[in-house]
């Protein structure tokens, strides 16, 4: 969801808790009542493990005679992952893949050399109100892979692992926790679980990671006697145990993280690299036309930025 023009997030308050390294206020931009919030990269965090973007969408309600309509657009040197807790999009690609995710499912497109897509509300869901909310990141690739062929990856909700211990609820999206495993493959250490906690409940966030943090969906968390709100990104320091705690009315919370990027990542607009002259070279292939095509939404696109 790149296409956003999100405002950069900003550094939170003061807080006593030590294991929280960063906390995160994302800003909101309202897109035709939309309202989009975006946590990464911010000034004081570029990326948590592989994770270098991430936007929180909605929830929002699309009216009758609106839509979600995201034109083609290009990326390299990345895995996008979308996530829904509510509505639907039809989500097309310059290899050829068409298809609707719902919530619950997953779709990781990894770009590597390049790739195009578009994102919009599938044509049977067009002229009635439609419910939207989910997570869009982008996952860094490592240095070596940053140029391999592009591919797509749709996983199932049913075909993903689900807990319930306790209060403690959620589903493992990427990665593994608990010795439950995700099908979905990713190219570095990657750590992605939806989680909900009941009011009370505890549930110890693995300090196995090497960068961990999450992002409060909903309601109130608390961390070492310490309470954080909804649409509060939290950076845990590494090695720290962690136990996390339902606030009164309980949460909704993503955890994410991984491995450590073995070096720094540039990312403008929608491209990211090891590399400021690869980024360019994209820059000029958009702006040529020499990226491949979206079959079946081929009449329009989102240009390059000028003056960025």
């Amino acid at each position: 969801m790149s296409f956003f023009p999100g405002n950069d997030p900003v550094p939170g308050d003061a807080f006593a808790c030590d294991a929280i390294e960063h906390l995160i206020i994302p800003r909101s931009s309202d897109i035709g009542g939309f309202a989009v919030r975006r946590a990464l990269p911010s000034v004081r965090r570029r990326l948590v493990g592989p994770f270098i973007f991430f936007d929180r969408m909605g929830p929002a309600v699309l009216k009758a005679d609106e839509a979600m309509d995201v034109r083609p657009h290009p990326h390299i040197g990345l895995s996008t992952v979308t996530y829904l807790f509510d509505g639907e999009i039809k989500h097309r690609d310059s290899l050829g893949t068409e298809l609707v995710i719902a919530p619950g499912d997953i779709n990781l497109m990894t770009a590597g050399s390049g790739i195009v897509h578009s994102e919009r509300t599938p044509e049977n869901l067009r002229g009635h109100p439609l419910s939207m909310s989910g997570l869009q990141t982008w996952i860094a690739l490592p240095d070596h892979l940053e140029e391999i062929d592009p591919s797509f990856a749709h996983t199932a909700k049913a075909d993903l692992p689900t807990f319930n211990d306790r209060g403690a609820s959620g589903r493992l999206v990427i990665g593994g926790l608990g010795g439950l495993r995700s099908p979905v493959t990713t190219f570095s250490e990657t750590l992605y679980v939806d989680l909900t906690l009941e009011p009370g409940a505890r549930f110890p966030f693995d300090a196995s990671q090497e960068e961990r943090a999450l992002y409060i969906l909903s309601g109130e968390i608390e961390v070492a006697g310490d309470r954080f709100a909804q649409d509060q990104l939290l950076v845990f320091r590494p090695g720290d145990e962690i136990t996390l705690i339902g606030g009164a009315a309980g949460c909704h919370v993503m955890l994410f993280g991984g491995a450590a990027m073995e070096t720094k990542k540039h990312i403008w607009w929608n491209f990211v690299s090891s590399s400021k002259e690869r980024i360019e070279q994209a820059k000029e292939e958009w702006r040529t036309g020499r990226f491949d095509i979206v079959p079946g939404d081929e009449d329009e696109f989102v240009p390059l930025p000028e003056g960025r």
